[in-house]
């Protein structure tokens, strides 16, 4: 797999992401708890060296999971976690994005995966204005909180995450941003502004819902009629056509597919072994 350079450190374009490896609802322990531990170890077996997680999704469940799977960690593992939410008794995912809150995340963080520092963290900013007013929280004082956890060694690189091209640009200027999270697929490209821009400044761009939006009645890549043409033309899966334009998009994309099963996992990475020729890539982009 190619690579791309993650808060100073080269990475495959291929990660994981761990927030399928706890229970129904990103709650408690996982169905299967040794396929769990059985695919974080096949992942880096095959070369995955960035793994994406929470303190958050369990709650502790996926981090201990990679704890007990990985640890001591390989050289070159790059654990990217987040901040800026809980996990309340109900499944809920109440605000915390207090600037003592967001160094208490990173804290948890740093506890559950056993490490001294994490390769980077994102601020997992709000998809709507909490009820709460103390959650309102300037912009700038979130990310001052994350250069002095920067500074203190605790993370090597600040992200952000859901995050609108104003404040991309507001954290590129005050946080020498290192990577952005942010929803985008063939079928949800209205975020491309803020790809461009971080192409530009050399950003790594981590879709979520790479293959579409989770929601019910939402597009999904995996239905869309020409994914599934171009799918069959070439003996693969719509998901690894979806993730292997992703690739081909912009060469600062990197991935982070999830799953909880060995055999997702493995066709999840050989995404990366497909090639999509100009023909495939004009077949996919025509009319959107």
């Amino acid at each position: 797999m190619d690579t791309y350079l993650l808060a100073g450190r080269p990475v495959h374009r291929i990660g994981f992401g761990a927030m399928q490896l706890p229970g129904p609802g990103v709650m408690g322990p996982p169905r299967d708890r040794d396929e769990a531990v059985a695919v974080l170890r096949r992942a880096v077996e095959l070369g995955v060296d960035h793994i994406d997680t929470a303190q958050y999704y369990g709650p502790d469940i996926a981090n201990e999971l990679i704890h007990e799977a990985l640890h001591p960690y390989p050289e070159g593992l790059v654990l990217v976690s987040k901040v800026g939410a809980v996990r309340d008794e109900k499944g809920g995912w109440p605000a915390a994005q207090r600037p003592e809150q967001l160094r208490a995340g990173v804290e948890d963080n740093l506890r559950s995966l056993g490490v001294e520092r994490l390769g980077a963290v994102n601020l997992r900013l709000l998809d709507h204005p909490s009820d709460d007013p103390a959650q309102s929280v300037p912009l700038e004082d979130q990310l001052g909180e994350m250069v002095a956890l920067r500074e203190e060694g605790k993370i090597a690189g600040v992200g952000i995450s859901n995050a609108s091209l104003e404040q991309v640009e507001t954290a590129i200027e005050l946080a020498g941003l290192v990577c952005v999270q942010n929803a985008f697929s063939l079928v949800d490209q209205h975020d491309t502004p803020v790809l461009d821009r971080c192409a530009d400044a050399g950003i790594p761009y981590v879709p979520f819902f790479p293959l579409g939006s989770a929601f019910p009645g939402m597009p999904k890549v995996t239905d869309d009629p020409a994914v599934r043409t171009v799918a069959e033309r070439l003996d693969a899966t719509a998901a690894q056509v979806g993730l292997a334009w992703l690739l081909a998009h912009r060469d600062n994309v990197l991935l982070i597919p999830g799953t909880s099963r060995v055999a997702h996992l493995e066709q999840n990475l050989a995404a990366g072994d497909l090639r999509l020729s100009e023909e495939d890539l004009a077949e996919l982009s025509a009319g959107r």
